[in-house]
């Protein structure tokens, strides 16, 4: 997960910072030190990392933070402000033009970044709020582009205009513009063609576009992964073309983060959207003070419950607290939670989020293997509906076919059965909790 280490050392600096009930000029820079070299590791370019301890340090060494009653609580308060401040402050979204007037979108960037990609996301966005986007295939040179965003359009249930390979993308452009008026489309994004890096030719076609028609938006989709770079792509795109916005993708990898602690400071242009993994509905909008929050260890409780809201069904999960009030669930309903998990971005991404968990979240993560998650999945998969249903029949005949169908050890289905045992009789044992036989909730308060 990005920021993984970065957000560990932070946490290891704040911890030493709270264990001392009083704080000496010396402490804070000692602490600062470590936050420099945190952020360094982190890939975070040098200049914005010395304009950043400068500032958080002028800030630090107050009267009103050093003689206070939890000095080290608000070292941490004034790194999460500056942190904040240095990635933008504010959510920035897509400038659209008001009601049915037409708005241009060029999506930008190299190849490998995941701009067809990201180009389909971002229409199912817009159209998940109303509006008619058409996406428009203006990559005529990578093999398979075309096909790549008409498949993804699919998916989405957004049109995609195209006019094959053998025309030139400025003319592709300027017809999609009639095409989308006739059509009643009020957004539409170019999905321009890339470089394994910056050249003449690929600026030379972009500048053409903008001077053939009117873009309103150009939008720069680059790689986290690619660390510093990133932050050079951007420099470099928005000082050939101008770009209004960025797109930061793979942010869901084995990355150091430091390009989105970086854009904002060296371009001057904000980031809208981050790619948190391969599906068409994993792109995130950018908040700042969410993303400070994550960093510091501090969880991100809006994000969760916006994820939840989204992927978990409202029906389902009323049906799933009946049950559980009853203790009446069977394997299935497990099955429906592990799914439920997933689409809400596997066990990593949810505990990142919640608050206070700090560095506990690899213990966590372990405790839940994911991993050990498909073994169990694939167990009660090779049950019968009835079996899921009602697990008291599994006798050891049906075990042993069960555990054959899993590839697995019969020892594996004995244990999840007993889990699943436990579980129910510890439901069974909490009927306040569950609210009971009033049918009110008690004090526990269910993620439904």
């Amino acid at each position: 997960m990005a920021f993984e280490s970065l957000s560990e050392k932070l946490q290891n600096v704040f911890k030493n910072l709270r264990s001392k009930g009083r704080l000496t000029e010396a402490d804070v820079k000692t602490a600062l030190k470590e936050v420099k070299l945190a952020l360094l590791e982190a890939d975070v370019s040098f200049k914005v990392v010395k304009q950043f301890i400068k500032s958080v340090q002028e800030r630090a060494i107050g009267q009103d933070v050093m003689n206070g009653l939890n000095p080290g609580q608000m070292v941490i308060k004034i790194v999460n402000e500056e942190l904040v401040q240095l990635m933008g402050s504010e959510t920035t979204e897509i400038a659209l033009n008001p009601g049915s007037e037409l708005t241009v979108i060029m999506m930008v960037g190299l190849q490998g970044a995941g701009k067809t990609t990201t180009t389909a996301k971002i229409a199912g966005k817009l159209k998940s709020k109303g509006k008619q986007p058409l996406l428009v295939a203006c990559d005529v040179y990578r093999p398979a582009a075309i096909q790549q965003l008409q498949i993804n359009g699919e998916k989405q249930g957004v049109e995609v205009f195209s006019m094959g390979d053998r025309q030139k993308p400025v003319n592709i452009a300027k017809a999609s513009i009639e095409h989308a008026k006739r059509e009643g489309k009020n957004v539409i994004i170019l999905d321009t063609a890339g470089r394994l890096h910056i050249d003449e030719t690929m600026m030379d076609e972009l500048i053409e576009i903008k001077e053939a028609v009117h873009v309103d938006q150009t939008i720069l989709v680059v790689d986290a992964m690619t660390g510093q770079d990133a932050v050079n792509v951007s420099d470099t795109f928005n000082s050939k073309i101008g770009i209004d916005g960025v797109v930061l993708t793979k942010l869901d990898g084995d990355t150091r983060g430091g390009a989105a602690l970086s854009i904002k400071a060296t371009c001057g242009k904000p980031i809208l959207y981050v790619g948190m993994g391969e599906k068409l509905s994993d792109l995130e909008q950018f908040y700042p003070d969410r993303m400070a929050s994550r960093i510091l260890g501090m969880g991100d409780v809006m994000s969760l419950i916006e994820k939840a809201q989204a992927n978990i069904d409202e029906e389902k999960a009323r049906s799933m607290e009946q049950k559980l009030k009853k203790a009446q669930i069977g394997f299935d309903d497990y099955l429906e939670s592990m799914h439920q998990m997933k689409n809400m971005g596997g066990i990593s991404s949810i505990l990142s989020m919640i608050p206070g968990l700090g560095g506990k979240t690899k213990e966590l993560e372990a405790a839940v293997d994911e991993k050990k998650m498909a073994m169990t999945e694939a167990i009660i998969l090779s049950m019968t509906p009835k079996e899921r249903a009602n697990p008291d029949i599994l006798n050891l005949s049906r075990k042993r076919r069960i555990a054959n169908g899993a590839g697995v050890d019969i020892s594996e289905v004995n244990k999840l059965v007993k889990q699943f045992e436990q579980s129910k009789k510890m439901i069974k044992q909490l009927p306040g909790l569950m609210g009971g036989k009033t049918g009110k909730r008690g004090k526990l308060k269910l993620p439904f």
